[in-house]
């Protein structure tokens, strides 16, 4: 973990595109809670496979960024993507002054039959660098727990570093619940040379069913001793908030005391679950 405490702590937030006029009031509302509170780097949001989200994500990013002023990065995943549409989207965003682009893969939509232009991560970030040099500041993801289509965890950590030689600035780690996973691929990454931030993501908790099935569809455990205490509680649904920031917050002060240079907090547009976390912790 020695290779994350040198780096100056940072705390940012996700959020997804809303589909209607009202969720986007309700998501620039929430945007300015999380920036009065948290006071954040930056705001991403993110796009839908192959490209689904496209103009609500330009939206989301046009309107939190004129309401909140804080930073905005946008997600950008090339599959389902040529390469001119990926130029023409960030011309946009250059001309708008963004400067921060979280670079993805992305899943593959189902029933398509081309991939696009780039296969993987990595060439997304070439091409970046190659049209728009330094202009864009670069996350990559990082997944701690091993991305579930990665044959083995060392194919997976040559991955993530075939990403970071291509040019990423940080990364932004897929959630988790095991803290040993985090500072085991932090310390992986350090012994193959690697050194840049690697943000832990966080997930509130305050729906079991919810949870488990992003958990499945995503490759992140939720240990045996968690989910049984969830299952537990039933559809009491206030006493699973409350163990879920009880769990949550400890967690994140363990990465923080282990030296993880900050938090991304995945909000599902909400504000109340990652503020109660942020409170607890006191920062």
């Amino acid at each position: 973990m020695e290779s994350q405490k040198k780096f100056e702590r940072s705390f940012s937030c996700e959020f997804f595109p809303p589909k209607t006029d009202q969720g986007m009031e309700k998501l620039v509302a929430t945007s300015n809670t999380l920036k009065d509170a948290i006071n954040p780097e930056y705001f991403s949001v993110t796009f839908g496979a192959g490209g689904s989200t496209r103009d609500r994500t330009f939206d989301a990013v046009t309107q939190i960024n004129q309401s909140s002023g804080v930073s905005v990065a946008p997600h950008l995943s090339c599959i389902g993507s040529t390469k001119q549409q990926l130029a023409d989207i960030l011309d946009n965003y250059k001309s708008q002054g963004i400067k921060h682009i979280v670079a993805l893969r992305g899943d593959i939509p189902s029933g398509m039959v081309s991939p696009g232009d780039f296969n993987y991560a990595n060439e997304l970030v070439s091409f970046i660098r190659q049209e728009h040099g330094d202009h864009f500041h670069l996350e990559v993801a990082a997944y701690p727990e091993f991305h579930p289509q990665a044959e083995t965890a060392e194919q997976d950590l040559k991955n993530f570093k075939r990403k970071v030689e291509a040019g990423a600035n940080t990364a932004i780690t897929q959630y988790f619940y095991n803290i040993d996973a985090y500072v085991r691929f932090v310390e992986s990454c350090e012994k193959m040379g690697i050194d840049i931030p690697i943000m832990p993501g966080i997930m509130p908790i305050t729906n079991y069913s919810s949870l488990a099935r992003f958990s499945s569809a995503c490759g992140a455990e939720i240990p045996q001793w968690l989910r049984k205490r969830l299952l537990g509680l039933g559809d009491d649904i206030d006493a699973i908030k409350d163990l879920g920031a009880d769990v949550v917050t400890d967690m994140c002060q363990r990465l923080l005391d282990a030296g993880a240079p900050g938090l991304h907090f995945y909000t599902l547009n909400q504000s109340e679950a990652t503020l109660r976390i942020w409170n607890n912790l006191s920062l």
